[in-house]
């Protein structure tokens, strides 16, 4: 299914994305690798053993870009000309291996622009943690601004 156009968000909306992920220790591992990020928090068992957390954190940009890439088929795919801005970003709680995310997105405001030929799209994401038998838990949320193209049909 193609993401939507300009036209086809409404403010207010909330999105729940179907698709979930749980997080491996390759996926972290991976993901540290590309970005050159080696913190020993991410990375080291015997150093995280050390810390408050206990073990290994992912990879907070990580679980930052999983939320995106999950949301993609419902919102973007296909529609958009380009992501303009992340604002906001918060991780209140963290995410070990093993963690399985889920996210959704609510529409928060949407323009044309000056020429009138495309759309900005604003969506604050949250990410959850899915906790089967309880409460997901917020483990990162953001504002995700978009450019996006109007339907080529004119909205008919």
């Amino acid at each position: 299914m193609p993401g939507r156009y300009y036209e086809e968000f409404a403010v207010g909306e909330t999105i729940e994305h179907a698709k979930r992920r749980t997080i491996s220790e390759a996926d972290n591992q991976r993901f540290c690798d590309m970005t050159m990020n080696q913190q020993p928090l991410h990375l080291d068992a015997d150093f995280a053993e050390g810390t408050r957390f206990g073990e290994r954190l992912v990879n907070g940009l990580y679980t930052m870009s999983l939320a995106v890439g999950v949301s993609i088929p419902e919102t973007t795919d296909g529609t958009i000309v380009a992501n303009l801005s992340y604002d906001g970003v918060e991780h209140p709680n963290p995410v070990f291996h093993g963690d399985t995310i889920r996210a959704r997105s609510t529409v928060t405001d949407k323009r044309e622009t000056s020429d009138g030929e495309r759309g900005v799209v604003t969506m604050h994401v949250e990410a959850f943690k899915v906790v089967e038998g309880d409460d997901d838990v917020l483990v990162c949320e953001f504002d995700r601004t978009v450019l996006s193209e109007k339907r080529p049909d004119g909205g008919k």
